[in-house]
């Protein structure tokens, strides 16, 4: 992944909340709070997505410390959140900057958030990051488990009802829609979750399940269910997917073309 300069991307979400002000003084407070009041890229994000998490039972200081620990002690974590808004801005039509997806898009708030109990459960505080995903699932409807692996340049596009398990690994530069399933096939237990690699479009819908790989470039048409190995740079579809030829280009999740032929 190629380093991305973290005061010049800060400084540019600052640039598009004070567009934004002077365009909608309606959403004044809310680009305060979340952007022009802040002193960094880390507490925006915190500020943002803290109080969306919040419920009776989770303290807002808890959470607020927790997330700053976060992106202070792994820094490599504000990297991966850059790469992911950037992702979402050049592949998302709807998406108009990089602000965008970090005020409104779920899809992307749930990803931080999941970077966030993926750190706490490489820091062994398996409980708080369990606790974590349930605070997720129930506010973006998204499930990842905190033990999964996923790269950067995610696009996780409208993301309800996604989930992925355990032992998953997505790499980066991956284009997943809605409804979305990274699943186990049963009671098995170990390594047992799909291997997602590089350059992958995931349509809406596409079940896959089992420690089957899906090969770096590959496209998986919306609605299939996958069970075993995918090839790079083929696309699959159908239920039981079955691969129906050549992926139309070399990185799909980059293209964005959900068509298959």
């Amino acid at each position: 992944m190629q380093a991305i300069d973290l005061d010049a991307h800060w400084n540019e979400i600052r640039r598009h909340a004070h567009d934004i002000v002077e365009r909608e003084p309606a959403l004044t407070t809310l680009l305060n709070e979340t952007v022009l009041h802040r002193g960094s890229f880390a507490e925006c994000l915190t500020f943002r997505l803290t109080r969306k998490l919040v419920n009776h039972s989770a303290s807002i200081e808890v959470l607020h410390d927790t997330f700053m620990e976060a992106f202070l002690h792994q820094p490599a974590i504000l990297q991966h959140v850059a790469c992911d808004m950037i992702a979402v801005n050049e592949r998302d039509p709807a998406c108009p900057n990089v602000l965008t997806p970090l005020l409104y898009f779920k899809g992307l708030q749930a990803l931080i958030c999941y970077r966030v109990a993926h750190y706490l459960w490489n820091q062994k505080r398996t409980e708080f990051a369990l606790y974590l995903q349930s605070l997720i699932s129930e506010t973006f409807a998204v499930d990842i488990h905190p033990a999964a692996k996923i790269g950067c340049g995610i696009l996780l596009d409208h993301a309800t009802s996604f989930v992925a398990g355990e032992t998953t690994v997505i790499e980066s530069n991956v284009s997943i829609l809605h409804e979305v399933t990274l699943g186990g096939t049963g009671k098995e237990r170990g390594d047992r979750h799909p291997k997602v690699r590089t350059g992958v479009l995931l349509g809406a819908g596409a079940k896959i399940l089992g420690n089957v790989e899906i090969g770096e470039g590959a496209k998986v048409g919306a609605g299939s269910v996958v069970l075993k190995d995918v090839p790079p740079h083929t696309s699959v579809a159908g239920v039981p997917a079955q691969v129906i030829g050549q992926a139309s280009e070399v990185c799909p999740a980059l293209g964005m073309c959900h068509k298959l032929d």
